[in-house]
């Protein structure tokens, strides 16, 4: 068996773009629910918004990538408006469907045949993250120690990743020791006492949506840079729910939950994965085919999370009274 190969990949797997796509995607739903007990099940369409944006300013309007950046930006505080001007009031449990089905609109939309000139469809748009790497620093090279390394291109992504990552964190730290952080966990934990204390429940509910799907976007923003290309499919339910996961297992309503959470995440899921195509590979699982090392994978993963739920809810380093959700 391959064993260093095995272990090159999950220890890329802890640090690598998908932990920052997902670790950023996971503190906007930290506030979210962890923060503020919204059950908000459309952060993917958030990412979403956020990598056409850039997308589409670049390869069909040829705007700076600046203007790409502000455009996804905009666009992600707008969705946040739209969708929470009608549904901020609805039970924990409503508030779910509806933004799930809103996030599966979004995702029609860009995969609409009709529109296919601005997004491209079920293809997608690809070819803009060329003025992002035009500021790479980092001369041609590995960065590492053996196998365990980076190209130039990757490490810039991971660089800058990781910075917003850890300042998102500072940000939602310095937040919830405010008052402001404090009044969102009040309304987390009774709304009507809030209410009743003459706070606005509905405009904190929609400053946590908007300050959750902003972080969450960036998410959306280096999907696209690093893998060149953005597809509506790629922003599907599963995007929101492995967020979910993430935000679980590291423990809701910590501020570095998420982030852990999405380093352990990845590397279960990449370790597992790997594990079994080598145990297929050399005949040790004769009963499996290689294709079935996918979904195989998911099965276990799914059945660790179950087993985690039932003997520590509250995640590796959350409390159980963060994940109650007041679904009056």
């Amino acid at each position: 068996m391959d064993w260093l190969t095995i272990l090159t990949t999950t220890v890329h797997a802890a640090i690598g773009w998908e932990a920052v796509v997902y670790g950023l995607a996971a503190i906007g739903v930290n506030i979210h629910f962890g923060y503020t007990g919204l059950l908000n099940f459309g952060q993917a369409a958030f990412m979403a918004v956020a990598g056409y944006g850039l997308a589409v300013m670049i390869t069909v309007f040829n705007a700076p990538f600046w203007v790409g950046i502000a455009v996804g930006l905009a666009g992600a505080v707008l969705l946040a408006l739209v969708l929470g001007a009608p549904t901020l009031r609805l039970r924990a449990d409503y508030l779910a469907i509806v933004t799930i089905a809103a996030a599966e609109i979004i995702r029609l939309i860009f995969r609409s045949v009709y529109f296919k000139d601005i997004f491209g469809g079920s293809d997608g748009r690809r070819g803009f993250n060329a003025d992002f790497y035009a500021m790479n620093p980092y001369p041609p090279g590995h960065y590492g120690i053996g196998p365990f390394g980076f190209n130039e291109r990757t490490m810039w992504l991971l660089t800058v990743g990781w910075s917003v990552v850890l300042l998102s964190c500072l940000v939602v730290y310095l937040l919830m020791k405010s008052p402001w952080g404090r009044v969102l966990k009040a309304i987390r934990e009774d709304e009507d006492a809030v209410r009743s204390l003459g706070k606005n429940v509905f405009a904190y509910k929609m400053q946590s949506l908007v300050l959750g799907g902003v972080i969450g976007c960036f998410g959306g923003f280096f999907y696209g840079l690093y893998n060149g290309s953005v597809q509506p499919d790629v922003f599907g339910t599963e995007m929101t729910f492995f967020a979910y996961t993430i935000v679980i297992l590291g423990g809701a309503a910590r501020v570095f939950g998420p982030v852990v959470g999405a380093m352990i995440f990845w590397v279960l899921f990449v370790f597992i994965g790997n594990l079994l195509a080598e145990l297929v590979a050399n005949g040790y699982i004769p009963f499996m085919t290689s294709i079935q090392v996918g979904p195989i994978r998911y099965a276990l993963v799914g059945l660790g999370f179950i087993l985690l739920l039932v003997y520590r809810p509250q995640g590796i380093f959350g409390d159980k009274r963060e994940i109650a959700i007041d679904a009056r």
